[in-house]
Formats: structure tokens, C-alpha cells, sequence
């Protein structure tokens, strides 16, 4: 069922934030970005309107797409992959973006999954 901003809905097939693409030849990942943080990093997840997403903060501003170049220095740079591997598909004026990851490599698979585990408290991580 495709989403307000035409998505395929992740959250109805899949609670996760990210979907494999039917090739296996990429993934999609949700992201909730939070622009004119303190520091850069990833959160945890978190519910939104389109299903779920990882949450993101950076330090860039919003301005002439800044803060999207440092969404995906940062995804790349969190999940070990070159940031060319990197693409923002949706939400460039949006606060929640998906992002294509043109490797759909185990390890990488491995470690959204292990970010999204919850803890022994029932939040993820």
C-alpha cells in the first residue's frame, strides 16, 4: 500500500526501517533527520506517520541540501560503506528520507539489524 509520499509502505510488510529491494541488489532504509544538532550521529528508532525509521541527527543546516550530503556522509560512515554506495531516493525537503544503499551485503544487513534489536528494557538500540 503505497504511502503519502509514495513509498512502497515499509511498515506494513515489514516493522523494520529498511527493506530489501526484490533484486537483492539494494536496500532501502528509513531515516527521521534531525538538521542543527549538536553532534552527528544515529539514533534509535523511532515511529513515524510512514511506518519507522532511524533516527539521525546532524550538524548541517538545511540549506541548499546540506544537511542531506551530511545525512549520507554519515550513513555511509555508520555502516562502513563508501558513500558513492549512498542515495537519497526520497524526502530531499522532508524530514523523513529514504536512502538506497546499493549494497546489500550481509554485514551490512547484520548491522542494521543489531541496531534495531531491542534491549533487555524493550527499546531499540
Amino acid at each position: 500500500m503505497p504511502s503519502r509520499r509514495g513509498l512502497t509502505d515499509i511498515a506494513d510488510a515489514n516493522p523494520k526501517p529498511w527493506k530489501l529491494q526484490p533484486d537483492a541488489t539494494a536496500t532501502l532504509v528509513r531515516f527521521r533527520l534531525t538538521p542543527k544538532s549538536s553532534r552527528d550521529q544515529i539514533g534509535a528508532v523511532v515511529d513515524t506517520a510512514d511506518g519507522p525509521a532511524i533516527a539521525a541527527h546532524v550538524r548541517a543546516v538545511p540549506e541548499s541540501g546540506g544537511a542531506n550530503r551530511a545525512l549520507i556522509a554519515l550513513v555511509a560512515k555508520w555502516l562502513g560503506v563508501p558513500k558513492s554506495t549512498v542515495e537519497l531516493t526520497t524526502g530531499a525537503k522532508s524530514r523523513i528520507k529514504t536512502l538506497k544503499l546499493c549494497a546489500a551485503e550481509a554485514d551490512v544487513i547484520e548491522r542494521l539489524e543489531n541496531h534495531c534489536r531491542p534491549d533487555e528494557k524493550g527499546a531499540s538500540r
